[in-house]
């Protein structure tokens, strides 16, 4: 594990942190009985096997 070798102070622990961004997910165009939806590409597995369904 990382220890660090000098004390961070918080005004540079948090302008380091706010400069972190989510990124949005990837989705792809699922067709299942006929219905076409955009989903998130970890999810399309699960759409295709009938384990979610597609809501409009």
């Amino acid at each position: 594990m990382a220890v660090p070798k000098f004390k961070m102070s918080r005004a540079r622990t948090h302008s380091r942190r706010s400069q972190w961004k989510a990124n949005n997910a990837d989705l792809v165009q699922v067709t299942v009985r006929g219905r076409t939806a955009n989903v998130p590409r970890r999810l399309a597995k699960a759409y295709q096997r009938g384990l979610l369904q597609i809501e409009d």
